[in-house]
């Protein structure tokens, strides 16, 4: 529960990220004032660079399948597919924007490995206890526009499970499981924004969320026997169809 006025606010003067920069010492050089139960969101694309996610690809299409593990749905040169972090979206992520000519940037390789990695590097240096977001712009079904979700995390709980507990009236709250993690990087998006230059924010006033063995933010995929939506429209139907056109065939 919320007790504490919610503040976000973003780090100026992060310069641009290359391959090797040490996050955790660019960011902890900044004057900022880290506090117990503060949780940093930070965008994918900069532990991407820092990781040295690049890959040469003349041709943005050939990388997208590359790191494409299952097509969803196709509309004309959009593809919504599951990349290789279980992460449903357009592109698999892959990035062509402000990149070297010639390459594109994917994802980060473990963003819950970088979330961990960078907690602990800032919670060495500030002495305090932090939560780390790793954060990317996914659409959602059924809405239209994009929002920040949480592709990577460490510290955090990223689902808060209210299953069992009572709403104000009383009623048992059977399958209630805000995705907080979620609602974190879309509320830190507000203030770092698209083309700002401030890839990183901090959250302070939800530190009763910051869970040292919290399990990461792939937890909030959902993908396999619980994917309720495994294809697209047109897809599912052209399935449909050629699974029952061959069982006609075969006299079924």
């Amino acid at each position: 529960m919320l007790t504490a006025p919610l503040t976000i606010w973003a780090i100026p003067g992060i310069p641009e990220i290359v391959t090797g920069d040490d996050l955790a010492e660019v960011i902890g050089q900044r004057e900022i004032d880290l506090r117990d139960g503060d949780i940093l969101a930070v965008t994918s694309k900069i532990v991407s660079k820092a990781e040295g996610r690049f890959v040469q690809a003349d041709d943005r299409d050939q990388a997208i399948t590359d790191e494409t593990v299952r097509v969803v749905a196709t509309r004309g040169m959009t593809r919504i597919v599951e990349n290789r972090l279980g992460i449903v979206g357009a592109a698999a992520g892959v990035d062509g924007s402000n990149t070297p000519v010639g390459t594109v940037l994917l994802l980060p390789l473990d963003p819950d490995a970088s979330a961990a990695a960078l907690r602990a590097a800032l919670e060495a240096r500030f002495n305090v206890r932090l939560g780390v977001i790793i954060t990317d712009t996914l659409g959602r079904a059924w809405r239209e526009g994009q929002t920040d979700v949480a592709i990577g995390s460490s510290g955090v709980r990223v689902l808060d499970d209210l299953r069992g507990t009572l709403d104000a009236q009383g009623r048992r709250l059977d399958v209630t499981v805000p995705a907080v993690g979620d609602e974190i990087a879309a509320a830190a998006d507000l203030v770092k924004g698209k083309s700002e230059g401030l890839p990183v924010a901090v959250v302070r006033g939800v530190g009763h969320l910051l869970d040292p063995e919290a399990p990461g933010a792939r937890v909030l995929t959902r993908t396999g026997p619980n994917d309720m939506f495994r294809l697209g429209s047109d897809e599912a139907y052209a399935e449909g169809f050629a699974a029952g056109k061959a069982s006609h065939g075969q006299g079924v």
